[in-house]
């Protein structure tokens, strides 16, 4: 479905990434693990053409996509949850979800979001800034879910919740992918991601260092000490 080669970019005369290559498959979970500041969310900024090439190719269902707008990708398909969930904190609940099926003609409807997240369904009329960390992060994916996604992207959907509220969000995104949703996932909560994801790469300084079956990555001893603690 994806197809990443060779791909840079850079901020201003600072490189961020470099040489990246990578594949996702229809129906896959893909994790991308490392450190802060190895280039994680610039690589999906970059995906969902928020961040520009400098390098590479780029490839979404066999087309060519990087000269193409944010907006080109996600009539596409390619819908990403940004970092931090920013949610429309002074609309409602439901005019949140609607903005989400905006760029491609309210593909999806919210009665599909409201049987995911059945709480958010409760809070409809609520202003979204007065939701809590886990039911905003909720609310994020149900909006990226409104465009009706082919490929979604993660980005940190474990930041800032505590704990029981991580694993609650990771047994969404596991339900996510039983229903097909083929999803590129970024964390923080390293160890996480790969107990769900069917394969996972590393990055550091805005390189891919290493990749393989995400079970083969968890037992790895390198990836272990630097990334998973002991």
């Amino acid at each position: 479905m994806l197809e990443v080669r060779a791909l840079g970019s850079r901020y201003g005369r600072i490189p961020a990434l470099a040489g990246i290559a990578l594949d996702v498959h229809a129906g896959e979970l893909v994790a991308i693990v490392g450190a802060n500041g190895a280039g994680k969310t610039t690589l999906l900024r970059t995906l969902s053409g928020v961040q520009p090439m400098s390098g590479g190719t780029l490839r979404f269902e066999g087309a060519d996509i990087g000269r193409e707008t944010p907006r080109q990708r996600v009539q596409r398909g390619i819908v990403q949850v940004p970092e931090g969930r920013q949610v429309f904190g002074a609309l409602s609940v439901e005019d949140n979800l609607l903005l989400g099926a905006f760029a491609r003609g309210a593909a999806a409807t919210v009665d599909t979001v409201w049987t995911l997240f059945p709480v958010l369904r409760d809070k409809r009329g609520e202003d979204a800034g007065t939701l809590s960390g886990g039911q905003q992060q909720m609310l994020a994916i149900g909006r990226a879910l409104m465009a009706d996604p082919r490929l979604l992207l993660l980005d940190e959907p474990s930041m800032g919740l505590a704990p029981r509220l991580v694993a609650e969000i990771f047994n969404h995104i596991k339900a996510l992918k039983a229903r097909g949703t083929t999803i590129l996932l970024v964390d923080q909560n390293a160890r996480a991601a790969l107990a769900v994801a069917d394969r996972g790469y590393v990055m550091e300084t805005g390189r891919i260092v290493a990749e393989g079956r995400a079970a083969d990555l968890l037992r790895n001893p390198q990836v272990q000490h630097a990334y998973l603690g002991n």
